[in-house]
């Protein structure tokens, strides 16, 4: 009864097309915001804060970036944690060469170097597809991560090889850094993923997003009635690439506090794409709600056994979340390919015509 739209009828095109067609979304994504802004901060301490909300923000946001590349435009990428990765190194040159730009500029202009590296490692999309894109991309997550650690200048030829997070400050308060609180990262890398999540939301709904789609449906057929594919497939590497730099760079300097050219290995690479796998597909939800399983998961196989009695070590809790996260992803390809999201949905759809059967 509660997400029944009888009563709900739209008297225009426009309305029609509205983000929120039925009001009772629009009541949720409000409490989920009430629950995040308010909630979540006056109940939740330092653990939760660092080891739960803030990397599932950071995660929710690569993933959404990869989604939007791979889900909407259909090109499959294998180097997200190499483009994070650029988005980090440029955010730190940035602010070392730069020391008074303000840190929201030093990550939003991050961006825009991923973007171009993207775009770069995107071109050979014009000429192959699918498996041999994948290959493609392989290799510029192994370039750029040699590159990370062979080219001294990055790192500001550090001995360690890593880069280190200096304090950063905005109207006084520290947000970057060691004398940073974690409610105040979390705050801010809360403002920034709303605030890309609601620009993904547009430009997918949009023109953009509906060529996307039709050249991830089929190149061919999209070319034929117009579509430049060139500009298609190069619009989403620079989008999605733009993103996934812009969560590396909040990766280390709103959660890390440092980073070595391994953070970014291929090991990264694939956890974005398993969240997008058990997300969904071409679904904004679904990087959200992938992204909270994938965190939470080690929490949880740590936490539970130890609520029992039972506290298990670190190597088991390891090897048990890599056989679970296996399993789930096995399980979602052949039960559910369109993951998570589409479980909503289909419980929405239940939902709205509660009590008739389906």
């Amino acid at each position: 009864m509660l997400y029944r739209t009888v009563g709900q009828f739209k008297t225009s095109y426009h309305a029609d097309h509205a983000l929120f067609p039925v009001k009772q979304d629009a009541w949720l994504l409000g409490l989920i915001l009430l629950l995040a802004f308010v909630v979540l901060p006056a109940t939740a301490n330092e653990f939760v804060f660092k080891a739960l909300l803030i990397p599932v923000l950071i995660y929710a946001l690569a993933s959404l970036g990869l989604n939007i590349l791979t889900g909407y435009a259909g090109q499959l990428s294998l180097g997200t944690g190499a483009f994070m990765g650029v988005g980090a190194y440029a955010c730190y040159k940035l602010i070392t060469i730069f020391p008074e730009m303000n840190i929201v500029v030093a990550i939003a202009l991050s961006g825009f170097f991923s973007a171009a590296v993207g775009m770069a490692f995107g071109l050979p999309s014009l000429r192959i597809k699918g498996f041999y894109l994948a290959i493609a991309t392989l290799a510029a997550q192994f370039f750029l991560v040699w590159l990370f650690e062979k080219w001294a200048w990055l790192y500001n030829y550090n001995s360690s090889g890593a880069i280190q997070v200096p304090t950063l400050t905005m109207f006084g308060i520290p947000v970057v850094g060691p004398n940073a609180t974690a409610i105040v990262q979390y705050y801010f890398v809360l403002v920034v993923v709303c605030l890309i999540t609601w620009f993904s939301i547009n430009i997918t709904r949009g023109r953009i997003g509906r060529i996307w789609k039709a050249v991830r449906d089929m190149d061919i057929a999209a070319e034929l009635v117009g579509i430049n594919l060139m500009k298609a497939k190069l619009s989403a590497f620079a989008v999605s690439s733009y993103i996934v730099g812009i969560a590396g760079a909040l990766f280390v300097f709103l959660w890390r506090g440092a980073a070595e050219p391994v953070l970014f290995d291929i090991q990264l690479s694939f956890r974005v794409l398993f969240i997008v796998i058990i997300g969904g597909m071409g679904s904004i939800l679904g990087n959200y709600l992938g992204a909270i399983l994938i965190v939470a998961l080690p929490v949880i196989i740590s936490a539970v056994p130890r609520a029992f009695g039972l506290p298990i070590g670190s190597a088991m809790a390891e090897h048990l979340n890599t056989m679970i996260v296996g399993a789930t992803i096995i399980g979602f390809l052949i039960l559910e390919p369109h993951g998570l999201a589409r479980l909503w949905a289909i419980a929405r759809e239940k939902l709205i015509i509660w009590p008739f059967p389906h």
